[in-house]
């Protein structure tokens, strides 16, 4: 059942006006419905923004006008032409020998890439057809995760341009972890295929990181990791290579968003719902694309959200985490009453 909704706090940034020209741009059909937002039955994933080809997507004249933003910051030029260096790269030589190792060995050696410095988490999954947009086929069977973590300094002033160089910083980071680790398994004989962002690929990511153990999805609609928060970024590897995969985890963290609104109030286009809504056949938390794009556009990436999100200030994750772990013990004590005094 939906909660009423009190009118959200006031905040810098509100009221957002959008640019005109922007919203002229914007096609009959809403963000909204290419997400499947209202739909029960399960399908997959459409594109809706970041398109490798704008003109193949309804919102591509949008996505089209947020390059024509200049926060006049040179971080931005110089993140770009690193990341198109980056892809432009050709993967390594696929070595003629498989490495033989065993599955629990190869997801072991995933630690030799937070251990450099690459990134802060990995984990793996087992693909599933549900993740995999509807115009692309993946043949592979596993996918590794990998997380980049924001400097929280940095990303805590989002929307300035800062946040946003803050953010191109961690997509680079995150696509050269990913194309390291491709690179690497080729090394060994396996064929891997680096995912990364902000441009979409063939998967979502945010699925197969929720299966590889990265916390829970936030009312902001992003992940929130216990060490992490919602403040990282995401990259994968697509492979056959036999991983074994990470466990999913749990905190406590999806009752802690249904009782929190510092995102809601936050937002300036009022895009965050204080209630989960179905979304091709999945109820969860959803972010009203149509409200949000605007303002992401105009501020070159918002990242609002995810900055003011308690689970991302340093240090705050473990320990809401292990206080909500002790509340759900409690609870389960209480209800089973293995705390009562013995007859």
């Amino acid at each position: 059942m939906s909660r009423d909704r009190r009118p959200p706090r006031a905040t810098p940034h509100r009221p957002f006006i959008p640019d005109p020209a922007q919203m002229a741009l914007r096609p009959e059909v809403s963000g909204n419905t290419v997400n499947g937002l209202g739909e029960t039955e399960p399908r997959r994933p459409s594109v809706v923004y970041w398109a490798p080809d704008p003109d193949t997507i309804p919102h591509g004249a949008m996505q089209r006008w947020f390059y024509t933003v200049d926060p006049g910051d040179p971080r931005f030029d110089a993140a770009r032409a690193e990341r198109h260096a980056m892809a432009a790269a050709p993967p390594a030589p696929l070595a003629p020998e498989r490495a033989d190792r065993s599955p629990e060995e190869w997801t072991a050696a995933l630690a030799r890439f937070p251990r450099a410095g690459l990134c802060e988490k990995t984990g793996v999954a087992r693909m599933r057809p549900g993740w995999v947009y509807d115009h692309a086929e993946v043949p592979e069977q596993t996918v590794l995760v990998f997380g980049v973590q924001h400097d929280y300094d940095e990303i805590s002033r989002a929307p300035h341009s800062d946040a946003g160089a803050e953010v191109m910083a961690q997509y680079n980071r995150a696509a050269r972890v990913a194309i390291e680790a491709a690179n690497w398994l080729r090394g060994q004989g396996w064929p891997a295929r680096p995912v990364t962002g902000p441009m979409t690929g063939e998967i979502t990511l945010i699925p197969p990181a929720l299966e590889a153990g990265f916390g829970e999805l936030g009312k902001h609609g992003s992940l929130i990791d216990r060490e992490m928060g919602a403040s990282f970024r995401l990259s994968a590897v697509l492979t056959d290579a036999p991983f074994a995969p990470t466990p999913r985890a749990e905190h406590g963290i999806d009752a802690f968003c249904a009782a929190c609104r510092v995102c809601e109030d936050a937002c300036p286009p009022v895009a965050i719902s204080p209630d989960k809504q179905t979304v091709r056949g999945v109820t969860r938390w959803y972010v009203d694309f149509d409200a949000c794009l605007p303002f992401f556009n105009q501020t070159q990436g918002c990242a609002i959200c995810i900055a003011v999100c308690p689970w991302s200030r340093p240090g705050t994750g473990p320990r809401l985490a292990e206080k909500l772990a002790r509340r759900a013990a409690r609870l389960t004590d209480e209800e089973t009453g293995t705390d009562a005094a013995p007859t």
